[in-house]
């Protein structure tokens, strides 16, 4: 999946209508957080898959 910058643009700015400047950081924090625990939980399961054909 290939978003490009012309859609990214496009999605900032209807985050921007939606939610104002002032929740846009606060909505930046929670995404960033929440792909982080996603990429740990993945990561996890590799490992875990690993060992089980060990």
């Amino acid at each position: 999946m290939h978003i490009g910058i012309p859609g990214l643009i496009l999605i900032v700015l209807i985050l921007l209508v939606l939610f104002g400047p002032k929740k846009l950081p606060e909505l930046g924090k929670a995404f960033g957080q929440t792909l982080k625990e996603f990429k740990n939980s993945t990561k996890n399961e590799k490992e875990d898959e690993k060992d089980h054909h060990r």
